[in-house]
């Protein structure tokens, strides 16, 4: 039986990175905590289900006759539900974005015409990004028809 090939690049060997952290603590309960809320919120019971409390809400105004708290139910949930899905998402995003900055990272590490001095672009200002994008633009030898290089915007 045949050996698989190497398929990596000479000079571009790939080194291990051990074993993985263990998924332990309130920092890993709070994610997966987070990630199931965040992927339960954007389905479509979860729009079936906030459009039924409201239209139960609005039914019941007058058996309440439309009274402050009658709203002040309806605002104050509203806003504490609100509040709490920001932090859900947001750590959320956190993770995918980092995740995807590692694996990016990754990718230019093992290119070798790969500019390193992109890796920690997410750290940098607006200005700086678009200036280096400017820069990225204008070495491209087949930029597309639509894109105008020069200012590192699309016109």
């Amino acid at each position: 039986m045949a050996k698989p090939r190497d398929l990596r690049r000479p000079g571009h060997a790939v080194s291990p990175i051990g074993e993985k952290l263990p998924a332990t603590g309130p920092g890993h309960a709070f994610s997966r905590f987070a990630s199931r809320t965040a992927d339960l919120a954007g389905s479509y019971w979860a729009f079936i289900i906030t459009l039924a409390f409201i239209l139960a809400w609005l039914v019941s105004g007058p058996l309440f006759h439309f009274s402050d708290t009658w709203q002040l139910i309806a605002n104050t949930v509203t806003t504490l539900v609100t509040s709490l899905m920001v932090f859900l998402i947001q750590n959320t995003q956190n993770r995918d974005s980092r995740a995807i900055h590692l694996k990016l990272d990754e990718l230019l590490r093992a290119s070798p015409g790969a500019r390193k001095e992109f890796m920690e672009a997410e750290e940098e200002d607006l200005d700086e990004i678009v200036r280096e994008k400017a820069i990225v633009d204008e070495a491209d030898p087949n930029p597309p028809a639509r894109k105008h290089v020069g200012n590192g915007r699309p016109h």
